[in-house]
């Protein structure tokens, strides 16, 4: 397998209808929304995504939801000390950090993708481990096009959570949604951190094929099944290590705008992309 050796940019279009995208745990778990009222999906959000893509793939990852563990490690130190080559660095007077990240870069995906912090205190006689690892994908905030509207509902139980009691006690609570927004990230492979990490050219394309299936087996009872939709994949792929452009003049290419005033479906939207000159670039449709 190649290191990557040419840099990447790639821009994601997606849509959200009656769902939540992303909630905020600091406000009553209602959609994220900035200043100016535009939704927004962390990066942290994505990128959970793309590592359930991942292993869904099967690639092996290390930072897994608990939800979609694989194994039965109950922390990240657990799932470091099962290599035996980490354990014997963890356990040693004279850890190697460096030789920690090569060895963590290669096991898992999202290590050599992402990157990572390890910070795991010494056992017995051995030193620990204090390393960041950098990694070379970086993922914008999801933003959405204009300003979203948030629908709230009340929702009650009509059951009894304990034994004993004669009638259910109805609890109240919220739920929130969006009803309809058009969302777009945007994030960049970088050749450097690439080359520290192992990442190849190979991973590059693994990293391609979730962001066209980002929210395939990602049902929820605020992100029912069919609610979000990516509908654009855009690619870019520089001809040289550095690029022959910055990532943010690539990344103003793209151009969405609304052709009503309210739009209810993507088709409300036009979607245009511009070029430069020796510049190539993949489109992907959604599935």
């Amino acid at each position: 397998m190649t290191i990557l050796d040419h840099k990447i940019d790639f821009a994601v279009v997606l849509s959200v209808t009656k769902a939540n995208p992303n909630g905020d745990p600091l406000n009553g778990n209602r959609p994220r929304q900035n200043y100016d009222g535009h939704g927004e999906i962390s990066d942290v959000a994505i990128k959970r995504k793309i590592r359930n893509r991942l292993q869904d793939m099967g690639e092996a990852i290390f930072v897994q939801a608990n939800d979609r563990k694989i194994d039965h490690f109950k922390s990240l130190r657990e799932r470091a000390e099962a290599n035996p080559e980490l354990d014997k660095i963890l356990k040693s007077k004279d850890s190697s950090s460096e030789e920690f990240a090569a060895i963590a870069c290669k096991e898992w995906m999202d290590v050599r993708s992402f990157g990572q912090v390890f910070a795991f205190k010494g056992t017995g006689k051995g030193a620990g481990v204090s390393v960041g690892v950098r990694g070379p994908v970086s993922i914008h905030t999801a933003t959405s096009v204009d300003p979203i509207d948030i629908t709230s509902m009340q929702i009650t139980k009509s059951v009894n959570s304990e034994p004993g009691k004669e009638k259910g006690s109805d609890t109240m609570g919220m739920k929130h949604r969006v009803d309809f927004g058009v969302y777009v990230f945007y994030g960049s492979i970088n050749t450097q951190l690439a080359e520290k990490t192992g990442f190849t050219n190979e991973d590059a394309e693994k990293i391609k094929q979730a962001l066209v299936t980002l929210f395939e087996n990602d049902l929820s009872a605020a992100r029912p099944d069919g609610s979000m939709e990516v509908h654009k994949v855009y690619w870019w792929e520089h001809n040289s290590k550095y690029g022959q452009y910055s990532s943010a003049k690539v990344h103003r290419l793209l151009n969405i705008q609304r052709n009503v005033e309210e739009p209810k479906t993507i088709d409300d939207y036009t979607i245009t992309l511009n070029e430069l000159e020796g510049l190539k670039v993949d489109v992907i449709d959604g599935l």
